[in-house]
């Protein structure tokens, strides 16, 4: 199973008012393993870079000049990713960005239901906590004091951490709470109740164990 974590930095928050994707960052799993390998991009946007975007990522107009446009980038990027599940903290916000970036190249979207959302997931566990990336370092003891300013890989590289802790830790093998989230509904919460196991020896046992004491000499079950 090929996953890929997912996140951007961007100039501002509505790809729909002309803000543009910076950078992408992108953390390859298999089978809930990081493999090692990642892709990282920075962007030339083709336009000015927002104060309020700068104080977020640091990423200023004079850096990135010089770097490609996402049409020189678009088949590399799509490549990485392939047509495998992509994990992204706020899936929509991502997605609504990349998929304005293709949009100008005519390529399709990238589709919704191929991502699955870590803010949704994180929700559904720890209902009414914080569910950002850097409470959810917190909570699992991840270390993100590296985090001073946002950063595509480095924030993906983090939520890879999170997802696994949110999958069921290191080992998901091993945790029960992994299965009981994962499984079928009706595997779990429809199994019918076994019924007792007896514990304790019958009238028959009683009576072989009395016989095989008998042909001991000075049991210690008898003292």
């Amino acid at each position: 199973m090929r996953e890929i974590v997912l996140d951007t930095e961007t100039t501002g928050l509505d790809p729909n008012a002309g803000h543009r994707v910076v950078e992408i960052g992108c953390v390859e799993l298999v089978n809930l393993v990081a493999t090692g390998r990642t892709y990282q991009q920075y962007l030339n946007p083709e336009r000015d870079m927002p104060d309020g975007a700068f104080a977020v990522h640091g990423l200023s107009t004079d850096f990135l000049k010089d770097y490609p446009v996402f049409a020189e980038v678009a088949e590399t990027f799509l490549e990485f990713i392939g047509d495998d599940r992509l994990i992204i903290h706020n899936a929509q916000f991502d997605l609504g960005f990349l998929n304005a970036e293709l949009g100008r190249l005519d390529h399709p979207p990238l589709p919704a239901e191929r991502a699955l959302d870590t803010v949704r997931l994180a929700r559904r566990r720890f209902p009414g906590a914080q569910a950002n990336l850097d409470a959810l370092c917190r909570r699992f003891n991840i270390d993100n004091t590296n985090r001073k300013l946002h950063g595509a890989l480095l924030d993906a590289e983090l939520l890879a951490e999170v997802y696994l802790e949110l999958a069921g830790g290191r080992q998901p093998g091993f945790e029960l709470g992994s299965l009981a989230a994962t499984a079928d509904p009706a595997m779990v919460e429809g199994t019918a109740p076994r019924s007792p196991r007896p514990h304790s020896p019958s009238a028959e046992e009683l009576t072989a164990h009395r016989e095989f004491l008998g042909k001991l000499a000075s049991p210690l079950w008898l003292a």
